[in-house]
């Protein structure tokens, strides 16, 4: 793994979409306050498609997602990465891991999981993550004779991680109450987000991660992670959320269109919208470079303030 970030704290920024099917208007928010972020401080703007979790991308919905970002005047400053194609370093960082004890198989079922929960009277609501209660930590049996299924990480003994999100302000989460030792490498053999979102991230030199506010939550178990394998910490900026007429959270599976960009400044006028960012300008580069130093201009002035 590259320790490129330690040595290196010039503003680099990414998109990093799941190929899952085209870009919409909620991505295209992210993706766009991402670009002014990394214009505005005058760095790199990377993409990369966090296509991991294979079994659930559509073939070539990253090819559709890079020529929208190319319509709409959003290109990268180095060949985009895919994730797919970077198991050897996350392989790396699990082998790190499991050598200081950080890491340990876990061979739990998600039903197995629920009824370890339950008997500990912390019992999921309806929708919410289930707890890992720690069931195949070696100070607790380990896998006593079961097939491993998954890798964890052992979480600290103190796991409350506090932050400073740009745009939401301070943050904190007890990450042993909320999501407990969660999973590196899932039972599938998938590299899981966590660990693979981490490894790139430093990998690529990132110094900055802007992305939207549903993301906001798996911050403290990569800042746990981070820590865990020695790498720095990027800021954070999380955007606000495009909501569908159901209430819900504007996404794929939730039937969002395809971004349409045939009229690319009306598709960047939207997102600056959300953004709440109002930019006059009649043409695409011009009402991009406009766009960028009203961006400069908002987060100097939150800055002296």
């Amino acid at each position: 793994m590259s320790t490129s970030l330690s040595r290196h704290r010039a503003y680099t920024g990414r998109f990093a979409p799941s190929p899952t099917g085209p870009l919409h208007a909620g991505s295209l928010v992210a993706a766009l306050a991402s670009w002014l972020d990394s214009r505005a401080h005058r760095g790199r703007w990377l993409v990369r498609m966090e296509d991991v979790d294979m079994p659930r991308c559509v073939p070539g919905a990253d090819r559709e997602i890079l020529r929208q970002l190319d319509a709409l005047g959003l290109v990268p400053d180095a060949p985009p990465q895919w994730q797919s194609r970077r198991g050897a370093l996350y392989a790396t960082a699990l082998e790190r891991l499991i050598a200081v004890r950080s890491a340990y198989p876990c061979a739990c079922t998600r039903q197995q999981i629920a009824a370890a929960a339950a008997a500990l009277g912390r019992p999921p609501a309806r929708h919410e993550e289930l707890v890992y209660p720690g069931s195949c930590r070696p100070e607790r049996g380990g896998l006593r004779g079961q097939t491993p299924r998954a890798w964890r990480l052992r979480l600290p003994d103190d796991a409350t991680v506090h932050w400073a999100d740009r745009q939401l302000g301070a943050q904190s989460q007890d990450v042993a109450a909320v999501v407990g030792d969660f999973v590196l490498k899932r039972g599938d053999g998938l590299w899981a987000y966590q660990l693979a979102v981490v490894v790139d991230d430093a990998d690529q030199a990132v110094s900055d991660v802007v992305r939207g506010a549903d993301l906001a939550d798996n911050t403290p178990r990569q800042v746990l992670l981070q820590r865990a394998l020695g790498l720095p910490t990027p800021r954070y900026l999380h955007t606000p959320l495009v909501m569908a007429v159901s209430g819900e959270k504007l996404s794929k599976q939730h039937g969002a269109a395809p971004l349409d960009v045939n009229d690319p400044l009306a598709a960047l006028r939207a997102a600056a919208e959300v953004l709440e960012l109002r930019v006059d300008a009649a043409h695409q580069p011009d009402w991009l470079a406009a766009a960028t130093q009203a961006w400069a201009a908002r987060w100097a002035s939150r800055a002296s303030a």
